[in-house]
């Protein structure tokens, strides 16, 4: 395609227009053959496109300033860091004042340049630094998810923590090493690796664990086998004792997978109080229906 060209455009999908083909006898002389950029316009970082994608994307993640707001507010959210108080009208002030460029200036806020931003009392300025004070003792799975790597959720974060046991030998993992984690396939482990070989992406890493950023590392885990490998479980109502959140978190940590809605492919359906539509659709597929001691007696094994 060349810039200028006259296309044929179709409708695909419900209203995504989609490009055929180029009527090439329309062609302008002398018009330049467009070449799509191979490196981000803002920050300069290399543009990959995945297989089966029309789209090139930054790999600039933590680094990339049209990329920082989102960046900085998936990190503080309650399922990464958890940084009480910073929402998104202060991210905003924050980043248009120029008091944050990237994750670590977070943890080198004084109470001066939080107290100099529109309608920022002291008061509630002291609050969130003593947020961003207590978000420093974290745990890896929640530290891999708030860096918003492209592909990597909450349930591939702990396995890759699992696996691999500390942070370095997830940056150093070649493609081949991370395909080892379970339920990590080729599009997750190169995002992964291209995240990780972005030497700004690493600068900043390092530079949070020298604003005191840290967690508990360990060795490698040994992969047992899960009581509930290969099982799909779906969540309805509220358990006496668990949390949505906690139950979720138990059964993937026995290997099963927690889906949102029922089907044929549901092995088991876990049932609390004011259970609705789900609880319905389980006994009309003949779906096995437990409570939360039928969750913990799946977990026991």
């Amino acid at each position: 395609m060349r810039i200028g060209d006259t296309v044929i455009v179709r409708r695909a999908g419900d209203v995504i227009p989609e490009v055929v083909a180029v009527v090439a006898d329309k062609r302008r002389p002398g018009a330049l053959a467009f070449t799509m950029p191979r490196t981000c316009p803002v920050c300069g970082s290399e543009a990959v496109r995945e297989e089966g994608e029309a789209d090139y994307r930054c790999t600039g993640g933590l680094f990339c300033s049209a990329q920082r707001k989102h960046a900085i507010l998936h990190f503080a959210q309650r399922r990464a860091l958890d940084i009480e108080g910073l929402g998104e009208k202060l991210v905003d002030q924050m980043v248009e004042a120029g008091v944050i460029r990237t994750l670590p200036d977070l943890y080198r806020l004084g109470l001066a340049n939080l107290v100099a931003l529109e309608r920022m009392g002291e008061k509630s300025a002291q609050n969130v630094l003593a947020a961003l004070e207590k978000s420093k003792q974290t745990t890896l799975p929640r530290f891999l998810y708030g860096l918003g790597i492209r592909h990597v959720g909450e349930s591939t974060a702990r396995d890759l923590a699992r696996h691999f046991g500390n942070l370095d030998g997830i940056m150093d993992a070649s493609v081949e090493r991370l395909l080892e984690v379970p339920d990590v396939g080729p599009i997750v482990a190169e995002s992964l690796h291209a995240f990780f070989q972005q030497p700004h992406n690493r600068e900043v890493i390092e530079q949070l664990r020298a604003c005191g950023v840290q967690w508990e590392e360990g060795a490698p885990a040994v992969q047992a086998p899960k009581p509930l490998s290969g099982k799909t479980v779906v969540l309805t109502g509220t358990l006496p004792t668990l949390s949505r959140e906690e139950a979720k978190e138990m059964l993937e940590a026995a290997g099963a997978k927690v889906a949102g809605s029922v089907s044929k492919k549901t092995d088991y359906v876990i049932a609390g109080a004011e259970a609705g539509s789900k609880l319905d659709k389980a006994r009309e597929l003949g779906v096995a229906v437990l409570d939360e001691d039928g969750l913990r007696g799946l977990l026991a094994g």
